[in-house]
Parts: C-alpha cells; structure tokens; sequence
C-alpha cells in the first residue's frame, strides 16, 4: 500500500498522531517546522528530531507523492506543472506572478464530474478526490521551485481553481486550507486564499459554518436558469435561486466580498442585455459581490464556444459598471502556453493513448 503523503496532516492531527505513539508535543511542533518552515526534502534531513520519532514518521508517511512530469514556463512568469501521482495519473498546478505576490493554483480531484460544456477540466471524468496532502504537496513542490531558483521568493497565495469542484472533496479541502494557513508553517494568510466553486450550494453553507474566513468565489457564468442550465449542467440540480440563497448565507457570516466569476463566451453570453440581467440578479448585494470576467481560452474539444470580442467585453464591463456593479477582467496569465485549465493535462493524455 502506498503511504500516505506527511503533507496531509494539519499540525492538530499530528501532534495527535505522534501523542498517541509516546512522543511529545515539542517532536509534532519541529517536525513541522522542518516541513514548512526549513522545507527539508526527506526525513533524514531533519537532523535535531529524536530518531525513533523519524523513523515512525517514516514508516507511514511519504515525502513525495507526486513527481513532475512535464513543465511549461511562459514569458510573462508564468510555470504550469503536470505532476505525476503515485497510481500514474496526472495533475496540473501553475504559479502565477501578480504585482501582489506569487500565486499557486491547485487541483483537488483527477478528473471533474461537474460537466461544464465549455471547460478543459472536464473533459475528463473524475476518478478520485486528492488527499490533503496531494492537494498541499503542490504548494510544496512549487516552493521547492523557488527556492531552487535562489531568488529568496515565497508563495504568497492560492487559489484553488485547478482540475475538479473542490466542494466535492470538501473534508480534504478543508485540512488543505488549515495546513496552509498555519502561522507555524507556510502561514499564508486566509485573506490571501480563494476557493472557487461552480456553485454546491449545501457545501456553500458547510463552507461558511467552518469559519475559515477564506474567499469565495463563484462559477455563475450566466445571469438566467435556462442559458445557465445550457452551459453548466449542474444548474438543473442547483438552479440560480438556491446558489443565490446559499450566496446571501456566505456574504450574512463574512464581511467581505464574493467574486462572482463569469466567462465570456462569444455570442453566447457576453450580450449588453445578459449585463443587464445580471446587474438585476445581483440586486441589493452590489457592496457585497465583485464580477470577475474572463476572457474565454479556446479548446479544441469545445468549438463550438469561441472567445468574446474585445469590443463585447468592454462593453459588458462598461454596462456593469453604469449600473453601478463592482467588475473586474481577469488578468490573462501564460497565453503562450496552455493556458485553459486542463489543457496541458489533456493533450499529454491524448499523446500517450
């Protein structure tokens, strides 16, 4: 049996861990510090940790779980990685470049089953959730990136937007985000975290009940059932009333803002009378959500879905913006390589049969 990843444990559950075998709480408190703090890259780099602790460790924890299989680097900064998991299937994480810090995008399941009708992710169907520790060891093995690199650089965000709903590996998802906001450890801020969801609308409420004081954002896409219902399957089981409702729960236990995201899509979607409705549907919340628009990254598997215009998206904007709607356009990141999430992960699919 494979062992599990030691990137999977939050500090709680290894400290309990280790308690439970005799140790104390001060072996819990270095290891850890070693992992996230000093990032030693195997056990036996862990020098001033009682040996039999590391041995322990050892026998049932794996350092690595995922290896790089192919990496693409693109001039603007940004480096889309396809790891390799233990069973051989393959995973996409990217580190994006912002004036703001480095951001890491990770995935959360092998494939997606929610189906959207434009989206590389889910052409393949989902064939198992990552743990925690296979979600967490991305942000690790990228800072193991920048650390080689020598520049003193440190990931100072994610956002969780890679393959899969990360609602529907929601208790994984959950230590991930505890692992990762630790103040001992990576200690990446809560305000600096972002999980996106297509909208699972009772995941939405568990979500907020956690109190992980994270962001939100929304894959909404669409300002109606019916066209919603035409791109993302999962409107016909969660229709726009209920991921409102679900939204109104969020943004009543948080004081900050949901980013509503919407791709444009030629033709489709991207229309000032689809601006206005969505202005309508947003209603009294304005001071509580931001629209995020996203330029669409074409793929081959979806031609019948093209990028808007440039003209349509300012005017989409503009029409937001006059009916007094906080929006955003999503800052375009690696356009020279693969850029549509799931893409790279596809083709080398394809390549190998």
């Amino acid at each position: 049996m494979t062992k599990p990843s030691i990137y999977g444990l939050t500090l709680a559950q290894l400290t309990d861990w280790l308690q439970e075998r005799g140790h104390k709480r001060s072996r819990a408190l270095q290891a850890w510090d070693w992992l996230y703090r000093k990032r030693a890259a195997s056990f036996e780099a862990m020098t001033d940790v009682n040996g039999d602790c590391l041995a322990l460790l050892a026998e049932h924890y794996a350092f690595e779980t995922l290896t790089e299989h192919t990496k693409q680097e693109s001039s603007d900064g940004t480096v889309k990685f396809l790891f390799r998991l233990h069973d051989g299937n393959l995973i996409e994480t990217v580190l994006m470049r912002h004036k703001f810090g480095l951001s890491v995008c990770v995935t959360t399941q092998v494939g997606c089953n929610i189906g959207c009708s434009f989206c590389a992710s889910g052409l393949i169907s989902k064939s198992r959730d990552l743990s925690a520790g296979e979600i967490a060891e991305q942000i690790m093995k990228v800072q193991f990136y920048l650390d080689a690199a020598g520049q003193g650089e440190r990931v100072s965000h994610v956002v969780v937007m890679g393959i899969g709903e990360p609602f529907d590996n929601f208790e994984n998802l959950v230590d991930f985000l505890n692992i990762v906001k630790d103040h001992k450890g990576l200690a990446i801020g809560a305000k600096h975290i972002t999980v996106s969801t297509s909208g699972l609308a009772d995941k939405i409420i568990a979500f907020t009940d956690r109190g992980l004081g994270v962001n939100l954002a929304i894959s909404l896409h669409a300002p109606n059932n019916e066209l919603r219902t035409r791109i993302m399957k999962i409107n016909r089981a969660i229709p726009i009333e209920k991921l409102m409702a679900a939204i109104d729960y969020y943004i009543s236990k948080n004081k900050r803002r949901i980013t509503l995201e919407y791709i444009l899509l030629r033709d489709v979607n991207d229309r000032q009378e689809h601006a206005l409705e969505l202005a309508e549907l947003i209603g009294d919340r304005r001071p509580s959500v931001n629209v995020n628009l996203i330029p669409y990254n074409p793929v081959d598997e979806h031609s019948q879905y093209q990028r808007s215009e440039q003209t349509a998206i300012r005017d989409f904007y503009d029409t937001l913006k006059k009916q007094n709607v906080s929006v955003s356009v999503r800052l375009e990141h690696g356009t020279d390589i693969d850029a549509a999430c799931g893409q790279l992960r596809s083709k080398q699919m394809k390549a190998s049969g």
